[in-house]
């Protein structure tokens, strides 16, 4: 049978809770897998696994049983190898890696934090920052709407200036919240969002990080600002010892909430 990996420890960590259950129906027990000074917590893989709540919560409660008692370099949901003997030959091969990743996440969590334009507020930026698409506008209103053309010149123009003022505002965005975080992680472009970026902040400092995610709210309110976390360092770990079974979520969306 495969091994579901959840995520990788120092040997040293303290015990799991005993009779502690992971994903499939009826929960998988979790065990834990030592090579050296690493440990991987795993259970069987259930076959067929979906991305589905009840699977997400799982996942994301052993990792939280996990860091509860110290580091842990946290597997996305959905990594499975072959077998134990493949986890623990990947913590083998990747010692080096693993423990100064675990040194580098020691005491530190995930913000996940995307934004995106409120249309109507955007527009008003744009309008008042573009002296051309105010004068093209007032113009096909004073000819009852303009013609065909020019309303199509009118809103390649409006299109044109949003995009611009997305790039503008997801760079704004991250050089404001950068300072409070130790690491930055750009996550892949979703539709919906003009910026999808992680941060990685000290758990014992974070209350200046959600200070300036406030501020950025406060400064920039044509802008919605969506925070998710504090969560286990996804955004962190390079590739595990297991490779992702199927459809998972990526970065901060790899918990259940």
């Amino acid at each position: 049978m495969s091994t579901y990996v959840y995520g990788i420890t120092a040997s040293s960590h303290a015990a799991l809770p005993e009779g502690m259950g992971g994903v499939g129906d009826p929960p998988r027990p979790v065990r834990v897998l030592k090579a050296g000074e690493l440990a991987a917590v795993v259970s069987d893989a259930p076959e067929d696994l979906r991305p589905k709540r009840r699977e997400l919560l799982a996942h994301q409660n052993v990792l939280g049983e996990i860091g509860a008692a110290g580091v842990v370099l946290p597997m996305r949901f959905g990594s499975v190898a072959p077998d134990d003997d493949a986890v623990t030959g990947v913590l083998a091969e990747r010692a080096d890696h693993y423990k100064e990743r675990l040194r580098a996440l020691d005491g530190r969590v995930e913000y996940n934090v995307k934004a995106n334009h409120i249309e109507e507020a955007v527009l008003h930026h744009v309008m008042a920052g573009n002296p051309e698409i105010r004068a093209l506008a007032e113009s096909n209103r004073q000819a009852g709407g303009g013609s065909y053309d020019d309303k199509l010149r009118l809103g390649e123009m409006v299109a044109a200036a949003v995009k611009a003022k997305e790039a503008e505002d997801a760079a704004a965005l991250q050089r404001v919240l950068e300072p409070a975080a130790d690491a930055v992680s750009v996550g892949p472009e979703s539709t919906g969002w003009l910026s999808n970026v992680s941060f990685l902040v000290e758990r014992a400092t974070a209350e200046n990080f959600l200070a300036a995610v406030e501020q950025v709210r406060q400064d920039m309110p044509h802008l919605e600002v969506r925070l998710n976390g504090p969560l286990p360092p996804y955004s962190f770990v390079e590739p595990g010892p297991a490779e992702p079974a199927g459809t998972t979520a990526g970065g901060a969306d790899a918990g259940a909430g």
